[in-house]
């Protein structure tokens, strides 16, 4: 499917106009690319915070998928969630999206090339089908505790967007915050206002921190996180809000403004829709052509720009009193989560004696924090993470130096995701490695060999269909079987209950790429 958009600037103001009484469907778009380096070591490049149940049990981009669930803005939701995802992230993402029970278009980015670029493929999509398609943007990896507040925050903004705009929701201050970017606020406005081309002046500038949702003003610049002294002077000033990086503009709005402004990410995203192709529940964009666009957020490829070039589109800015969080920190979640007489935030194995302020979070060992003050403590299998609380925003440091070194814990888990189950590394030494395999039900790994390992299976529970080379065994539990080095394999669940087995390798290279796959359903090479 492909979007060819030819309408000048005027004629996109022309149809806004005209369209006013016209049911426009409002498309849920979720952006699924971050990584989430600051919450380290539970989010990893592998498996970042979007895929994460940091909260609760849903994982953030499950709470994401709900959130415009019972949506009243005046017009009816897509019968479809577009869901922009990393493809290295493709079937967690899926699966995730599938068991909260949402329909949904996955659009893989081949690399990653920041939101501006997301943003695009996604409304070519969209204006493939629905150009007039009024698009509300979420990031996946970010917190809203009061969803009819939220509601009504989009619904104004939607009001908005029909006409034209391209609107931002701006996060009315707490505190000075340094994690956040921040918007500066221009002169307060209404619908009418802006249709008329002059200023609607609902309450007074001073006012800005005050107003209730559905009053906007223009967007007068995005800026970046400040550091703690010019965060205060924001918050004093009532002329900044906190960016929360979600968008409403309708998909043919956006793509005129992408083209305008940054006409490179327009092309390239053009060229890879395509040029991209259905894959299952998939659409992959065209990897050449994707990865030839220039890196580039939302913020400063289109909204930055429409201060100076109002021609195009106006820059709107509702606020939103929702709870809003972007979990980008261990300090965030302690702030969201609840919290004991002492301010304190276990989850998991805690325990707390004499400690103030704290987080810990353990995955699986007893924590116990005595005496312990403003500290964030994180356990999981493989990794423990101790640090200040005032200096979260330095976790991504540590994953830097752990990158720069080699260390695979930037990257993966010791428990890692795969299409077909997962497994845990639970031992490893010289020429031997040990893992804990669990095949979902029905499903299959690739037929492929190994160079340089020999492999053990014993079935612990469940029954596993077993070939090797010409052979094929079924095997109960207690029962193994033994691949040979350079003999084709594969391991498959024929039941209905999870296939779990203890794999012992032995061999003189022990990686995850020295696999030659022969055969793969879900398309790996």
């Amino acid at each position: 499917m492909t979007a060819t958009v030819t309408a000048s600037d005027a004629d996109v103001r022309s149809d806004a106009a005209a369209s006013l009484n016209v049911k426009l469907k409002v498309h849920p778009v979720i952006l699924a690319g971050g990584s989430g380096t600051r919450l380290w070591p539970m989010s990893r490049e592998q498996y970042p915070k979007q895929l994460i149940g940091l909260l609760g049990e849903d994982s953030l981009l499950q709470s994401t998928t709900r959130r415009l669930d019972t949506l009243d803005a005046g017009h009816p939701l897509a019968e479809q969630l577009i869901v922009v995802a990393n493809e290295e992230h493709r079937f967690t993402t899926a699966e995730q999206l599938r068991k909260s029970g949402k329909a949904s278009r996955l659009i893989l980015e081949p690399v990653g090339r920041d939101t501006a670029p997301a943003l695009t493929a996604a409304a070519l999509t969209i204006a493939a089908e629905d150009s007039d398609g009024i698009m509300v943007v979420m990031p996946a990896d970010h917190a809203v505790v009061d969803v009819d507040a939220f509601h009504a925050a989009v619904a104004a903004g939607v009001q908005y967007a029909r006409d034209g705009h391209i609107v931002t929701m701006g996060i009315v201050p707490t505190h000075a915050e340094t994690g956040y970017g921040y918007i500066r606020l221009g002169t307060p406005i209404s619908r009418a206002g802006l249709a008329e081309g002059v200023n609607s002046h609902e309450s007074d500038a001073d006012d800005a921190g005050t107003q209730q949702p559905g009053t906007a003003h223009r967007l007068d610049r995005f800026v970046e996180k400040p550091h703690l002294e010019l965060a205060q002077r924001y918050i004093e000033s009532k002329e900044y809000w906190w960016n929360s990086g979600i968008f409403i503009m309708r998909a043919s709005t956006w793509l005129v403004a992408i083209r305008h402004f940054q006409p490179a990410i327009f092309d390239a995203c053009a060229e890879a829709h395509a040029n991209g192709q259905a894959d299952g529940d998939f659409f992959r964009l065209q990897r050449a052509a994707f990865s030839a666009s220039p890196s580039n957020s939302i913020d400063y490829a289109v909204m930055e720009q429409l201060g100076n070039d109002p021609s195009v589109a106006t820059g709107v800015v509702v606020p939103l009193r929702a709870g809003w969080s972007d979990v980008g920190s261990w300090d965030a979640i302690w702030q969201i989560l609840p919290k004991d007489g002492a301010n304190n935030v276990g989850r998991g194995n805690v325990m707390f004696e004499g400690s103030g302020s704290t987080f810990a979070h353990s995955e699986g060992r007893l924590i116990a924090c005595v005496g312990t003050h403003d500290l964030v403590v994180v356990e999981t299998a493989d990794a423990v993470l101790v640090a200040d609380k005032s200096r979260v925003q330095d976790v991504k440091k540590i994953v830097g130096r752990i990158r720069a070194d080699g260390g695979a814990l930037a990257a993966n888990h010791r428990k890692v995701h795969r299409p077909w189950g997962h497994y845990d590394s639970v031992d490893s030494g010289e020429r031997f490695q040990v893992k804990r395999i669990v095949v979902n039900p029905g499903a299959r790994l690739s037929l492929q060999m190994h160079h340089h390992r020999a492999e053990h299976w014993i079935v612990v529970r469940g029954t596993a269909l077993v070939t090797r080379g010409e052979e094929r065994l079924i095997l109960s539990e207690n029962e193994s079987a033994y691949i040979p080095l350079g003999t084709t394999h594969r391991l498959e669940n024929p039941g209905k209950m999870p296939l779990e087995i203890i794999e012992v390798q032995s061999g003189s290279y022990l990686g995850e790429d020295d696999i030659v796959r022969f055969d793969d359903k879900y398309g790996r090479q």
